[in-house]
């Protein structure tokens, strides 16, 4: 990549992260049948920091030391509870629930983003916000949403911490020069010692059970659903906005409910595809909007934002 990649190139990275995200809801939820959840989320991260730790000893990259290491193990913390939660909640509740429960992250990302940075977005980013969420109320209702449950609770935790660190990712590693690629690698070490340790003796009797369809799972959950999409995501929001970012990675349910159709064989009716024409209109039009209203904080008289670090990869 270039240090100036163009905004296309930035957005198509993060649609691309959407889709493997999407393809994750039914791959983690085979995995966590057939292994448990924390041994299936210890195995996706152990997966991960193994392959990111080659690329990074191939490329000799310099480890981040000081502040740069402490953000990047508190970075680790919120990813690790991010996946926890998405997987533990998406194991006991429906599909439907969960892919619209997680789409809260939308409307939390930037709400948090305009408090860090004191700038509030217009109201009309909010409104297409508010409509991207109800795309995914008809894109995953089905048979119709039915009463919350715990799996249900830990999503809607899940989608405010998905935030959270979304937007901390954003504020804390933007100027600083520590490489992408190693501040994912210890964020990945985290992940994979703390969900280690949670899985405990459930782990070693995890893998001695799997299958060849359970590792093809623990591999597509490693490598593309964390190391490719964790080097994206942070590559690119220190590239743009956390709201920018979040809104792009909101057609997740999109890719999720082409892969239970072209995969799972489910039928997709006309609400479904209403809903699906929604999120991809209210992401254009919300990205749209979040662009002029930062361009707009250039204007004469406004601090324009800090300028995003653009270390290799």
């Amino acid at each position: 990549m270039t240090r100036r990649a163009p905004e296309i190139v930035v957005d198509v990275l993060l649609v691309a992260v959407a889709a493997v995200w999407g393809a994750s809801f039914l791959a983690a939820k085979g995995l966590a049948a057939e292994a448990g959840v924390a041994p299936a989320v210890a195995l996706r991260f152990l997966v991960a920091a193994g392959a990111l730790g080659v690329i990074c000893a191939v490329r000799r990259e310099r480890m981040p030391r000081g502040r740069g290491l402490a953000i990047a193990v508190v970075l680790g913390c919120s990813q690790a509870a991010v996946i926890g939660l998405e997987t533990w909640g998406v194991h006991l509740t429906s599909a439907t629930n969960a892919g619209l429960l997680i789409s809260l992250a939308l409307v939390v990302t930037p709400v948090l983003e305009s408090i860090a940075a004191r700038s509030w977005l217009p109201r009309s980013y909010f409104v297409a916000a508010v409509a991207a969420v109800v795309g995914v109320a008809l894109l995953v209702s089905g048979g119709g949403l039915r009463m919350p449950n715990p799996g249900d609770a830990l999503v809607i935790v899940a989608a405010v911490v998905r935030a959270v660190h979304v937007t901390a990712s954003a504020r804390l590693t933007r100027g600083r020069d520590d490489s992408t690629l190693a501040v994912v690698f210890v964020q990945l070490l985290v992940c994979a010692g703390a969900s280690s340790a949670v899985a405990g003796a459930d782990l070693p009797r995890a893998v001695g059970r799997l299958s060849a369809s359970g590792w093809g799972s623990v591999l597509f959950l490693g490598l593309l659903c964390s190391v490719f999409a964790f080097v994206v995501q942070l590559w690119a929001v220190r590239r743009t906005s956390a709201t920018r970012a979040s809104i792009l990675m909101g057609t997740e349910p999109v890719w999720a409910l082409a892969v239970g159709v072209a995969v799972g064989g489910e039928a997709l009716g006309l609400p479904a595809l209403v809903g699906a024409a929604l999120i991809i209109a209210a992401s254009y039009v919300g990205q749209a909007i979040e662009r002029r209203h930062r361009r707009g904080l250039v204007a004469p008289g406004v601090a324009p934002p800090v300028p995003a670090a653009a270390p290799p990869p």
